[in-house]
């Protein structure tokens, strides 16, 4: 680094494509799941996939022993309700910090970017 800003050294070329195609949402979400509605911390990213023309979403949810309890390892059906929308999803793999997996197919529970639609 210069005192005028980065040198020709500290330019970095690492490949971020990836970072700049993906929608998200972090913040509190109600999860409707087994009949209950559960208010939880959410982190949710997604982006639309070419190769079979849809949205995929998913994401992490703080721990939550409640929550945990319910699903016991295995998958479950979830709905997953944030301030800028709704979808269905599946809650699975918890993490070492026992974070639950949450994916959908859809419409993201999050107001993502314009995706290519069907052409008609």
């Amino acid at each position: 680094m210069t005192a005028h800003g980065p040198g020709p050294h500290d330019r970095h070329d690492h490949d971020h494509d990836h970072d700049h195609d993906e929608d998200g949402y972090s913040g509190p979400a109600t999860l409707l799941v087994a009949g209950r509605a559960l208010d939880v911390e959410v982190r949710l990213t997604g982006c639309f996939q070419p190769l079979d023309g849809r949205y995929h979403w998913y994401g992490r949810l703080a721990p939550d022993a409640r929550l945990s309890a319910l699903v016991a390892g295995r998958p479950v059906p979830v709905t997953v309700c944030t301030p800028h929308g709704r979808a269905e999803g599946q809650l699975s793999d918890p993490d070492l910090w026992q974070r639950l997996r949450v994916e959908g197919t859809s419409t993201p529970p999050f107001t993502a970017m314009a995706t290519p639609g069907p052409e008609n």
